[in-house]
């Protein structure tokens, strides 16, 4: 062995050495003493120590700098946390720096620790920060180790100047958003996340580097100071912060690797270390996940207040007196805020009045910070006195009862305590674990789910998941009984014996205390009691068997018990977890909920109502024999459709794309066919043609071009692979006569789509007074659908000339695949939804670029 090799490997084992012997004491002394945030630091400190001697023996040009950055720039490390760092130089290294550079990262990686390297000079940092978020992130954290001082300073003063605070906060708040959405917006998994889940150690970074980027500082007593958060909200979040540190240091150090999933395997372990012990009733892991539990929520609580308090600080909105609401809220800002503080102490049934008002009106994003502490710190205020108060009852039921926003007020009322409170046996099951092989979530938010799904039939955009169920919820009465059911179905678990008994008496109990009718009350005990009946039948008997299928329906009794427990069964297994669905599940249901149908109208029954698609349908055939058409003309077309189409058109709609369309159904030439709006002013044009790349920017290009603009537009895929997409226009030059431009429409788009011409832009134009003095704030989401094959992208934001064209040609330019749109335009103010997919839409980051420039795009 030569003197070079025999250096090498004495000075890589004399680092292991220390590196193992510092190590073991700072983790015999946490285990002795429990103080996580000492570990933090203790172990960051030996790193430097470590790093820094082996700079100075490795004895590189002194114009370089050893920096860290990331979770070890914070001076966080974590026992099994990547050790991020940087070899910053000042220019781009010549051949025999760049051999000394590879021996130096080379060594780095041999001393035992999860080395994460990276040499840049200071212009390639400014570059790969420009593009890409988590960089820019983790140089923030950027902290000098050894080498350079100046040039890393250069580099801090570089990304200093580099940085939009706004742009930053919004891209940070856009990331979380998607971060949230894959583990499904919830904490309350069973085997959660303790750093990226929702209420993780990853939400309270979050808001550090928001706060350091704006310059309001690096530490939760900078932000009292700076007036974020009060020191109650501030000891709180210490308390947060302690129990994750140690929660995720126990991880892992019982795992002995890097794991921050809270799995099954390791939850009785991590009790047993962090000092809980089972009592009668409960065992020492439900304890901690408890304890788990209620510190995500504390987090999420706190997050969502000091994102709105920091964001209003770093891009103030403009001065703008509140409207008022009624005497006790207004509107400030697109957001629900109490006219006083201390309302909820003087009138405590105005904390369910606050979330009807979400409900009610629509120009409301959200509630603000001031509201959001009045709601959580006035919770207590809600007692049986409060119960049993008549307004509160009747509110309590408006929310359930109105058409938009019943899920996001009850898991916004769940998050701040308010439903636990208002129902206690609900109360008593969040956070609750369900130790199956089924549920993922918590029993309240398995609820909570449930409904979800149940309200995401309803939906339009969501139409292409479950078609059968959104045909039939569209014809049922009163849905929120659905409601009712889903939030008692599983409130009788965790208290010993028959849970679907247990919670038909809360739900009996419930029913009469709100003064629900009969015939209703009857139907959500009933829910309650047999929610579990279809599926077992459906996979655990022979459905084919007439006795079984008599027997069914027999306790089904009538079309709308059967069509509720189909639906709510559906639902319920969707919600239990996102891989326990699957198509074996769905067909066994629909067939035995087609069976029982039969069976029903054999016995005598009511048969089971056409539904809303059958009766569009046979409306349309009327429609068509006033021109004489054959019966059968309909067929060629129709089997090409699917569920969502006929959802989406009405019967008339649908025979004037028969008339057009059944005879060349797979025709080359692309057909375009307009007419004046039959319900008013406006020109409609179908366009069907067999589907094309950028299709729907050429369209949307060519009729702001003729002087439209588009106020509602459909967009459908045949199953043979054809556009059928149809766009209600209005005149925005006042040409005075929409007839004399049929012929030009019909002409000249069919002469571009046959040249398949790129896009044209559309000319410009001016923005309406009310928006210029009054602007929207947009909103850009994505959000993947059930199968996560689709992409439902929902944009809200001011009208204005090329508005919809500027969003086709950014989803071209991503490469994004648009299968269906509904456009909506509000007075001023557009609601857009696009079903897309391709991309790589799949990857967390694309999402978030897309959304970024549609968002900065929406702002210009």
């Amino acid at each position: 062995m030569n003197s070079e090799a025999f250096d090498r490997s004495a000075i890589v084992a004399g680092c292991r050495s220390r590196l193992h012997a510092g190590q073991t004491t700072i983790r015999e002394r946490y285990l002795g003493e429990g103080d996580a945030a000492r570990l933090l630091r203790e172990r960051c400190q030996l790193v430097d120590e470590v790093l820094c001697d082996l700079w100075r023996t490795l004895a590189l040009p002194a114009s370089l700098a050893l920096v860290a950055v990331g979770g070890y720039g914070r001076g966080e490390l974590y026992p099994a946390s990547d050790v991020d760092i940087l070899l910053l130089l000042p220019q781009a290294p010549d051949e025999v720096l760049t051999a000394q550079l590879e021996r130096a990262v080379a060594l780095f990686y041999d001393i035992a620790l999860d080395i994460a390297p990276s040499v840049r000079t200071v212009e390639e940092c400014s570059h790969t920060a420009a593009a890409d978020l988590t960089i820019q992130t983790a140089l923030l954290e950027a902290r000098l180790l050894a080498g350079n001082r100046e040039l890393f300073q250069d580099a801090c003063k570089e990304l200093k100047g580099q940085i939009d605070p706004q742009a930053f906060f919004e891209a940070k708040r856009m990331e979380q958003e998607q971060r949230h959405r894959r583990y499904q917006d919830s904490p309350y998994s069973l085997e959660p996340n303790c750093k990226e889940a929702p209420g993780g150690l990853r939400d309270l970074q979050t808001i550090l580097w928001i706060a350091r980027a704006a310059g309001y500082g690096d530490s939760w007593e900078d932000l009292a100071q700076h007036g974020f958060i009060t020191q109650e909200e501030q000891l709180q979040l210490k308390r947060c912060v302690g129990f994750l540190q140690r929660l995720r240091t126990h991880l892992h150090l019982h795992v002995g690797r890097r794991e921050d999933r809270l799995l099954f395997d390791f939850q009785t372990a991590l009790a047993e270390r962090m000092g809980f012990v089972p009592t009668d009733t409960r065992r020492a892991s439900e304890r901690l996940m408890q304890g788990y539990y209620r510190t995500a929520k504390e987090v999420t609580q706190i997050n969502t207040i000091l994102l709105l308090n920091i964001g209003a600080a770093i891009s103030p909105p403009p001065e703008q007196c509140p409207l008022p609401i009624n005497e006790r809220f207004q509107n400030r800002h697109d957001l629900l805020d109490v006219v006083n503080e201390d309302i909820f102490d003087r009138h405590p049934g105005a904390m369910l009045e606050a979330f009807l008002l979400m409900q009610k009106n629509s120009d409301l994003q959200g509630m603000t910070a001031c509201t959001l502490r009045a709601l959580w710190h006035a919770r207590t205020r809600i007692d049986a006195d409060f119960r049993r108060d008549p307004e509160n009852r009747a509110c309590f039921l408006e929310i359930l009862k109105q058409p938009r926003g019943v899920l996001h007020e009850l898991r916004r009322m769940n998050q701040f305590g308010i439903l636990g409170r208002y129902l206690p046996n609900f109360g008593k099951i969040v956070g609750q674990m369900q130790h199956d092989l089924f549920h993922v979530y918590t029993v309240d938010q398995h609820s909570l789910q449930v409904l979800r799904n149940l309200r995401r039939f309803l939906a339009d955009e969501f139409a292409h998941e479950y078609p059968l169920c959104s045909e039939l919820i569209s014809d049922f009465p009163r849905c929120w009984v659905l409601y009712v059911a889903a939030l008692f179905h599983d409130i009788g678990k965790g208290r010993g014996g028959d849970h679907s008994e247990l919670g038909a008496v809360d739900a009996t109990e419930f029913c009469a205390e709100h003064g629900i009718a009969a015939e209703d009350s009857q139907l959500i005990v009933w829910l309650v009691r047999w929610h579990l009946l279809m599926s077992s039948v459906a996979q655990k008997q022979d459905i084919a068997d007439p006795d079984i299928l008599g027997t069914f329906a027999t306790m089904v009794k009538d079309e709308r018990h059967l069509v509720a427990l189909y639906l709510f069964t559906v639902a319920d297994i969707r919600g239990t977890s996102p891989k326990v669905w699957n198509t074996w599940k769905g067909q066994l249901l629909e067939q035995l909920f087609r069976s029982t149908c039969r069976t029903l109208l054999a016995g005598g029954q009511v048969p089971v109502r056409q539904g809303l698609i059958e009766e569009r349908q046979q409306e349309a055939l009327r429609l068509l024999r006033y021109f004489a058409l054959p019966d059968a003309v309909h067929q060629r077309l129709w089997k090409q459709l699917d569920t969502v189409y006929f959802l989406r058109h009405s019967a008339e709609e649908i025979a004037w794309h028969t008339r057009a369309l059944h005879y060349r159904t797979r025709v080359e030439q692309p057909v375009v066919k307009a007419r004046v709006n039959p319900q008013g002013e406006g020109l409609e044009v179908l366009i069907y043609t067999k589907d094309q790349r950028d299709l729907f920017a050429r369209l949307v290009g060519f009729f702001s071009r003729a002087g439209y603009t588009i106020v509602d537009a459909k967009i459908h895929t045949t199953r043979h692979g054809y556009a059928l997409d149809s766009f209600m226009l209005l005149d925005l030059s006042d040409r005075g006569s929409d007839r004399a431009m049929i012929s030009y429409i019909e002409h000249e788009l069919k002469a571009r789509l046959n040249r398949q011409s790129p896009p044209e832009a559309p000319g410009s134009g001016r923005l309406s007074r009310q928006v210029r003095h009054f602007p929207i704030q947009p909103l850009v989401t994505i959000e993947p659908d059930e199968k996560g094959s689709h992409y439902v992208l929902s944009i809200a934001a001011a009208d204005r000339p090329g508005l919809l064209y500027m969003i086709a040609m950014t989803l071209a330019a991503h490469c994004a695949s648009l299968h269906t749109a509904k456009i909506s335009t509000l007075g001023e103010r557009v609601e857009d939804t696009f079903l897309i997919s391709g991309g790589g839409l799949g990857e967390a980051a694309n999402r978030v670029r897309l959304e970024t420039e549609l968002l900065e795009r929406l702002k210009l």
